[in-house]
């Protein structure tokens, strides 16, 4: 399977060199064993159905011109979703003013809202309650964390 997948990520560098197709950028790949094809495809700008169907359609023809799944697979072409973790760090800069769940290698969490990316860092925008005397405040704290501390980010939905 490792091999199908290195052919079908190949062949989406080259679609994804495309004008139209230039924004978008491959998340994973996944093929099971039954011959099921996931692909989950991000933008700069978001992934439309669009965009979807014609990665989908490029992909059936390349998948049925090798024969590498034979006649019977099942391919589907999406983006990532909103509950699953940013990978790249190309895909945070869509989110900058929105909140973010950070996960630390260490077990930690961190909260807050995302207001810059850099080339190798982000800096977050967090609330930490603090003593001030008997009481408690809010103090709003800049952090900045190197994509390389960062195991997992996800954006929390609020409503």
């Amino acid at each position: 399977m490792e091999e199908i997948k290195a052919k079908v990520a190949s062949a989406l560098a080259s679609k994804l060199e495309e004008p139209d197709f230039s924004h978008c950028f491959l998340l994973e790949i996944k093929i099971s064993a039954r011959g099921k094809v996931e692909v989950f495809l991000d933008s700069d700008t978001g992934v439309d159905f669009n965009i979807c169907r014609q990665i989908s359609r490029f992909l059936e023809e390349f998948l049925d011109q090798g024969k590498w799944l034979g006649d019977a697979y099942t391919l589907e072409v999406s983006s990532p979703g909103a509950t699953r973790p940013l990978v790249l760090p190309r895909q945070y800069a869509k989110h900058v003013g929105r909140r973010l769940v950070l996960s630390m290698p260490d077990g930690s969490m961190r909260k807050g809202v995302l207001k810059a990316v850099e080339s190798d860092q982000i800096v977050l925008e967090a609330e930490e309650e603090v003593a001030d005397g008997k009481r408690k405040r809010i103090q709003i704290l800049e952090e900045i964390w190197a994509f390389r501390q960062i195991k997992e980010a996800i954006v929390e939905i609020t409503f």
